[in-house]
């Protein structure tokens, strides 16, 4: 089985046509930042100082300006102008990641299917969630060849129903919501034929700037006029959740400055808030940690899977379930921030899952 990955990055174009690419000095950028020195940068990275050096150079040289300055005390930092980069390229990879990994995907299950003379693959469609990469990765750790779309909750759902996944992803709040959102799967999940399998529980809330410079301290500072959001697409599991959350507090989304503006994942709408072009978004709080923010905590779900009952005993399922259910596996999604992956793997009827 082969790995097919798809990489976003970042090329610089001069007047004269001439094109450097960032993804050489991105890294080191990073590393400067961390341990204060081009030279522990260069080592950390297997590079001598001179090459370090002429690698950074000949970016500056290119935007007309200094990644890096010194600062007494600190070693050398990054410059604004070296943070922008930084921050650019980070933007780039979180934004593009789900598309790209689509398409990595598909082009990976087309070879592996040539390879393996059609062994058989366990498809995933599922809502954009930590542990359902972790699952991915576990997978692919122990060759068991997978297809996985992310897509919204709805569809995920409705996809399993027509037979075209083995898996789907969807998750539902613990509380007041829970009977809501609930009735959106009800169509498409049938008590007898269906069961559900637990993944983890986790927490969504706001993500907000390091230090939070505007005073957020809830979901009805959307409203305020100096207040830029970022939003994620119409028909998510994550939208739906923040539009009866605003609804609950009296909040318009009409009032809300960027309620419009959308992103596909979590990771998307954090990269946008580190970003600088929004002040809030709305997320799990795993993107939230991954790119330094602070988070607010507004509300816990429960993340499922759903599966045809019958097929459980199959290979495929069975591959899953061993996973999900392992100490290893457990331990990885525990380590993800606002998440909980106690009685991971355990089967659960569809009517008590759905009711919590």
């Amino acid at each position: 089985m082969v790995d097919v990955e798809c990489r976003a990055e970042l090329i610089l174009r001069d007047a004269d046509g001439r094109e450097t690419s960032l993804s050489a000095v991105v890294p080191l950028l990073k590393l400067v930042a961390q341990t204060g020195s081009i030279a522990n940068a260069a080592s950390a990275k297997g590079l001598s100082y001179r090459h370090a050096w002429g690698l950074l150079r000949e970016i500056e040289a290119r935007l007309g300006g200094a990644l890096i300055t010194k600062s007494r005390g600190r070693g050398s930092v990054l410059s604004e102008l070296g943070e922008s980069v930084l921050r650019a390229q980070r933007v780039c990879g979180e934004r593009l990641e789900t598309p790209l990994q689509a398409v990595a995907n598909d082009v990976a299950i087309e070879l592996n299917r040539r390879l393996a003379g059609g062994v058989s693959q366990v498809r995933i469609h599922a809502s954009h969630g930590y542990a359902v990469a972790a699952l991915v990765r576990a997978l692919g750790d122990q060759r068991v060849p997978v297809d996985i779309k992310y897509r919204e909750s709805a569809e995920a759902v409705s996809a399993l129903a027509r037979g075209e996944c083995e898996l789907a992803g969807f998750h539902l709040p613990i509380g007041e919501f829970r009977s809501t959102c609930a009735d959106i799967y009800r169509p498409f999940l049938d008590r007898n034929r269906h069961q559900l399998i637990r993944l983890t529980r986790r927490t969504q809330g706001l993500f907000l700037p390091k230090g939070n410079p505007k005073q957020i301290s809830g979901l009805r500072d959307l409203a305020r006029g100096d207040v830029r959001f970022v939003n994620r697409q119409p028909g998510s599991g994550t939208r739906m959740l923040l539009d009866l959350s605003l609804r609950s507090v009296g909040v318009d989304p009409d009032q809300i400055n960027g309620y419009a503006t959308t992103e596909l994942t979590h990771s998307a709408i954090a990269a946008f808030v580190a970003s600088g072009m929004a002040d809030l978004g709305f997320g799990v709080q795993p993107a939230a940690h991954h790119f330094a923010l602070d988070f607010i905590p507004i509300i816990d779900e429960d993340y499922f899977f759903a599966c045809e009952r019958a097929r459980l005993d199959e290979a495929q399922l069975a591959s899953v379930l061993r996973i999900l259910r392992s100490d290893g596996f457990t331990e990885s999604v525990a380590h993800l921030e606002g998440y909980d992956p106690a009685h991971c793997g355990l089967l659960v009827d569809v009517d008590e899952g759905l009711h919590g």
